[in-house]
């Protein structure tokens, strides 16, 4: 199907396109186009106005300061894949980065538009979620009348398609905090076989001291709306050794976590997602401490 008619405009500057999207109701911003176009053909979207960004050369980058990985918002999923400097402090995000769709997709396809479309199967915003991600996003006038601000990953999350950027709004960096040394990081995921979407994606990062968890961070997706924390599982990670037991015992307290709003469709029912959560969120972990490998 091809798409409705509409406007097409390329910026060279976030200012401009921010003017043009308060200036046009329903206008859409087209980064790489992997998750605006297919819902174009399918008129699931009928923007009429897309607003090109792609040649915007300060939201693209990766470097890393004060402890703190910055990303910017058109930097490709395989520019991520491909860094050295991502594979030695966020090694969760470059691994999840090189399984992303295709070589075509890889390449065209950009980490703020995946975070923007927020796709429930999506990788991405459950790794950004687990490692406790900040959003830097951009609007019109000053702070006070949210000119800029910074929004965490467990905030930025809405729903299914659904994030808090406003109309006039644009993401224009992703800022992560680097790993530490006795810092584990990892993501698992049942993945769909056609698309390699998540049917049941989770991640974890645990610190350890001494063979004892001394934090953890734990989220699941691909079942949920959103990306899902799972407070009750970490709780019951922190002072004890990760140990296959303790593991098994910990990761199936997801299930309390999860609520009643999971997702289901021809090739995974909503009890079967839930079943899996558990098991893909043991796997990580196993993963991460070592205990067992891809």
């Amino acid at each position: 199907m091809f798409a409705a008619e509409f406007e097409y405009q390329k910026v060279s500057s976030v200012s401009e396109a921010i003017q043009l999207l308060s200036s046009n109701e329903d206008a859409k911003i087209l980064a790489g186009g992997h998750s605006l176009i297919p819902m174009m053909k399918l008129r699931l979207a009928q923007p009429p106005l897309v607003i090109d960004i792609g040649g915007i050369d300060e939201l693209r980058g990766i470097s890393v300061d004060n402890g703190t990985l910055s990303i910017g918002a058109l930097t490709t999923h395989a520019e991520i894949a491909e860094s050295h400097v991502v594979q030695g402090v966020a090694g969760i995000l470059w691994e999840a980065a090189y399984g992303i769709g295709d070589p075509q997709v890889r390449n065209w396809g950009t980490i703020g538009g995946n975070v923007a479309h927020a796709d429930p199967a999506s990788d991405l915003p459950t790794v950004l979620t687990v490692m406790d991600a900040k959003f830097k996003i951009q609007g019109r006038g000053g702070i006070t009348s949210r000119g800029s601000r910074t929004v965490s990953a467990d905030d930025f999350f809405v729903g299914s398609l659904e994030t808090v950027l406003e109309k006039n709004e644009i993401l224009t960096a992703i800022e992560i905090p680097v790993l530490a040394e006795n810092q584990h990081a990892e993501y698992a995921k049942m993945a769909h076989p056609a698309t390699s979407f998540a049917v049941v994606g989770a991640g974890v990062v645990v610190t350890v001291e001494n063979n004892i968890c001394t934090a953890a961070r734990v989220a699941v997706g691909g079942l949920t709306p959103k990306p899902t924390r799972g407070p009750t599982v970490e709780a019951a990670l922190v002072g004890k050794e990760l140990t296959d037991e303790n593991i098994a015992a910990a990761t199936a307290l997801i299930d309390g976590d999860l609520g009643s709003d999971i997702m289901s469709d021809i090739f995974a029912s909503a009890e079967y997602r839930r079943a899996m959560a558990a098991i893909e969120l043991k796997h990580a972990i196993f993963h991460a401490t070592g205990l067992a490998h891809h």
